[in-house]
C-alpha cells in the first residue's frame, strides 16, 4: 500500500452504472443532477446507514452527504445534503469511475464496488452496532462509530480521500487536530476522532491518496466523543472486527425475526430491516425519517424536520414490522409511550402529543437554519417540527389498533400501561366530535376530517376487543355505544352523493386518500357498495400522469405550492385493490409504485409526478411500511383465489 500525500484535487464525475433488479423488476436509476435543482445530488443517489440511534446518507460515488451523531435528531456533522458547504466525507479511486452497490446480504451494511480502468475497489460502510448474540436486541449499545473499510479487489486504484467535518450543521468550522496518527475535531457538544491508514492533512478540510493493490484493505473509523470522554483511536485490527460485529449482529436479528415468505420477499424484508433501522434502541421510538428538509416540492416550502417519533408512524411501523419481521420492541415501545404521555401527570390519552423525541422530550418547536441553502434550493431548512403543537385525533387508533395486532406480545405490560391503553379508547369516545389537523398534519383551521372519525372508531372497537387483556370488561358498554354513534355519524356526514365517495371532511365534496383506510381498517366491508365507488374515485381523481396517488384534492392546506404523489397512497390503493379480490389490478399498483426505490430499495415520501425523481424525507418509514402491508395483502388474497 503506497501513501501519496494529501493534495487539493477536483475528482472527475462518476460514471453511474444501471441499477440492479429486485424480484425481478427493474428498479429506477437516478434522474440527472440538472434536472432536479441547482447543486443537489438527486435524493435517490443515497443509502441509509444506522446504529438504531444515530444516522448516515452515503452517496453513490462514496460520500458522506449527512451523518448525525449520537442520535438521529443530534445535529449533524455532515450536512452537504441541505448545502455544498456543510461538510462531507468522501473515499473513492481518483478519476473517472463506474459505480455499483448493494447492501451485504441480510444487513444495513453498504458495499459499493468502483470499477476504475486499471484495477477494481469496494468500500463497505456502516454505523458499528455492539454485539447481538440473541438476534433479539439491535443498538442498545452502540460505539457511535462511522466505519469505512476500502479494499482492492482486482488491480490497482489511487483512492482519494477528502474529510471536511462541519458540525452543528455546518455552523462550525472547527480546526483540524493531529492526535496519534488520527484528527480530532471539537465542537461544544463533543469531538469527532477519525482513526485512518492514510496520511491525510489540511486545516478545516484534510485530502490524501492511497494507491491499494489487489488484497490491499485501508480501514477508517470515525468516532463521536462526548464531552468528558478520552477519545482513543482505533487500529486496522478493532475497525475491522467492529465490521465484523456489525455485520453479524444485522444477520442473526434478520434470521430470527424476518420469516415473512410471501410475493415481493426481498423488498418485504428489506422494508424491514429499514423500519428497524429507523427506531431508537434505547427507548422503542420510531422516527418517520432521518432527514430533514428534503422538500416535496423543489424550491417550495414544504420542508419538514421528520427526525421525531409520531405517534402514528411509529404505531404503523410496529404493524409492518409484525408482517416483516417479528417485533421484539413492541412491548418497549408501549411502555416508554405510556411513561412518555404520564411524565407530566397521570397517563392520559387525552395529553397524547402527536409526536415526540426520541428520548421523550415534548417540546419541538421549529427553528430556521438561515445560513443553509437547502436541498437544490428548497429553503428554508428547519429543525423541530411545529405539528407537536397540534391535535390529531387519528392517533388513538392506530395506538390500540397496533396493541391489538401485537396483543400476544403485550401479556406482560404493567397496570400503568394497561391504563394508558384504557385511556386512549375513553379520550376517542370522549372527543371524536372535535375538530382536528388529522394525519396530514395541514395548517389550516381544524377541521371535521373523515379519516380522524374512523380512527376513533378504530380505537374503541380494538379497545372493545382488548377488553379481557386491558381488565377493562365495565367499560365495554360505554365503548359499544360510542362507536356506534361514530359509525353513524361517518356514513350520514362522511358520505358525499356529489363525489359518490366517502370525502376529506364532513360535509365536503372533495376526496382524500386517506379513506382508502374503511376498508383497510374493517370499517367497511371490502364487497361493500360505498367502499368500492370511494376506491373508484381515488383510482379516477387522485391517480396522477405517473399512475400514482396524490394524497388529496388540492385545496388550501395553509402552505404554499404543490407536492408530489404519495408513495403510501399508493400502497394504500394496492391494499386495498388486494382486499376487494382485485388483485391483478393490485399487483398493478403495487408494482409501479415498487418501481420507484433506488438502486438499493430505498423509497422516499413521495415522488415527482412528472419527472419521477423521489421527493421529501428519505427514506420514508410510512412507504416502507406502505410496501409491507400491501404486499402482505396482495399475498393473502393470492391464496384465497388458489385455494
Amino acid at each position: 500500500m503506497t501513501e501519496i500525500p494529501g493534495r487539493a484535487w477536483v475528482p472527475a464525475p462518476a460514471v453511474v452504472s444501471p441499477g440492479p433488479v429486485m424480484d425481478g423488476h427493474p428498479v429506477r436509476s437516478p434522474t440527472p443532477l440538472a434536472a432536479v435543482g441547482t447543486q443537489a445530488r438527486p435524493i435517490a443517489d443515497y443509502a441509509l446507514l444506522s446504529d438504531c440511534q444515530g444516522s448516515a446518507l452515503v452517496a453513490r460515488d462514496g460520500s458522506v452527504d449527512w451523518l448525525c451523531f449520537p442520535r438521529f435528531d443530534s445535529a449533524s456533522v455532515f450536512a452537504r445534503l441541505l448545502d455544498g458547504s456543510a461538510g462531507h466525507w468522501w473515499i473513492r479511486p481518483a478519476g473517472v469511475f463506474s459505480a455499483q452497490r448493494a447492501y451485504v446480504d441480510t444487513t444495513m451494511v453498504l458495499r459499493t464496488e468502483f470499477r476504475t480502468d486499471t484495477g477494481t475497489v469496494q468500500l463497505t460502510d456502516a454505523l458499528a452496532v455492539g454485539e447481538n448474540a440473541s438476534g433479539r436486541v439491535l443498538g442498545r449499545e452502540v460505539p457511535h462509530a462511522l466505519l469505512r473499510v476500502v479494499e482492492c479487489t482486482q488491480g490497482s486504484a489511487r483512492v482519494a480521500v477528502e474529510y471536511a467535518p462541519r458540525p452543528e450543521y455546518g455552523s462550525i468550522r472547527s480546526p483540524l487536530v493531529p492526535s496519534d496518527g488520527g484528527l480530532l475535531c471539537p465542537f461544544g457538544s463533543g469531538s469527532l476522532l477519525l482513526s485512518s491508514p492514510v496520511r491525510i492533512e489540511g486545516r478545516a478540510t484534510a485530502r490524501g491518496q492511497v494507491v491499494l493493490s489487489a488484497g490491499e484493505r485501508a480501514a477508517f473509523a470515525l468516532q463521536y466523543v462526548p464531552v468528558g470522554s478520552q477519545p482513543h483511536l482505533w487500529t486496522q485490527a478493532d475497525i475491522e472486527a467492529a465490521l465484523s460485529t456489525t455485520l453479524d449482529a444485522w444477520r442473526a436479528w434478520a434470521a430470527l425475526n424476518q420469516r415473512y415468505e410471501g410475493p415481493w420477499r426481498d423488498a418485504v424484508h428489506l422494508s424491514g430491516r429499514v423500519l428497524q433501522a429507523l427506531t431508537f434502541a434505547p427507548t422503542g421510538a420510531v422516527v418517520a425519517a432521518p432527514t430533514t428538509s428534503l422538500p416535496e416540492a423543489v424550491g417550495g416550502e414544504r420542508n419538514w424536520d421528520y427526525r421525531f417519533s409520531w405517534v402514528r408512524d411509529a404505531s404503523f411501523t410496529l404493524h409492518a414490522l409484525s408482517v416483516a419481521a417479528c417485533p421484539g420492541e413492541a412491548e418497549a415501545f408501549f411502555s416508554w409511550m405510556a411513561r412518555t404521555v404520564s411524565a407530566e401527570g397521570p397517563a392520559d390519552g387525552q395529553q397524547l402529543q402527536v409526536l415526540y423525541g426520541v428520548g421523550g422530550e415534548r417540546e419541538l418547536t421549529e427553528h430556521t437554519l438561515g445560513h443553509l441553502s437547502g436541498w437544490g434550493g428548497s429553503w428554508p431548512v428547519r429543525i423541530g417540527n411545529d405539528a407537536w403543537r397540534q391535535r390529531q385525533l387519528d392517533i388513538y387508533g392506530e395506538l390500540l389498533d397496533a396493541a391489538h395486532l401485537l396483543r400476544g406480545r403485550l401479556s406482560r405490560l404493567d397496570g400503568h400501561s394497561r391504563r394508558f391503553l384504557i385511556s386512549l379508547a375513553d379520550a376517542a369516545a370522549a372527543h371524536w366530535s372535535e375538530p382536528d389537523h388529522s394525519i396530514w398534519e395541514v395548517r389550516g383551521r381544524p377541521q371535521h376530517f373523515v379519516y380522524s372519525k374512523l380512527m376513533c372508531w378504530v380505537a374503541l372497537d380494538r379497545a372493545i376487543a382488548l377488553a379481557d387483556e386491558l381488565d377493562a370488561a365495565a367499560k365495554v358498554p360505554a365503548w359499544r355505544s360510542a362507536r356506534a354513534v361514530i359509525r353513524a355519524a361517518i356514513e350520514e356526514q362522511g358520505w358525499s352523493r356529489r363525489a359518490g365517495a366517502y370525502s376529506q371532511t364532513f360535509g365536503s365534496d372533495l376526496l382524500d386518500a386517506s379513506a382508502l383506510m374503511l376498508p383497510i381498517t374493517g370499517f367497511t366491508a371490502p364487497d361493500d357498495p360505498r367502499a368500492r365507488a370511494t376506491v373508484v374515485a381515488v383510482r379516477e381523481r387522485l391517480t396522477g400522469p405517473s399512475g400514482l396517488v396524490h394524497r388529496y384534492e388540492r385545496v388550501d392546506d395553509g402552505l404554499v405550492g404543490e407536492e408530489g404523489a404519495f408513495l403510501m397512497c399508493s400502497f394504500w390503493l394496492a391494499h386495498a385493490l388486494a382486499l376487494m379480490g382485485e388483485v391483478g389490478e393490485a399487483r398493478e399498483v403495487f408494482e409501479r409504485t415498487v418501481a420507484c426505490a433506488n438502486d438499493v430499495g430505498l423509497l422516499a415520501e413521495e415522488v415527482d409526478p412528472m419527472g419521477g425523481q423521489l421527493l421529501g424525507n428519505f427514506p420514508q418509514a410510512l412507504s416502507h411500511i406502505g410496501l409491507v402491508n400491501a404486499a402482505w395483502a396482495i399475498g393473502r388474497a393470492e391464496a384465497a383465489v388458489h385455494g
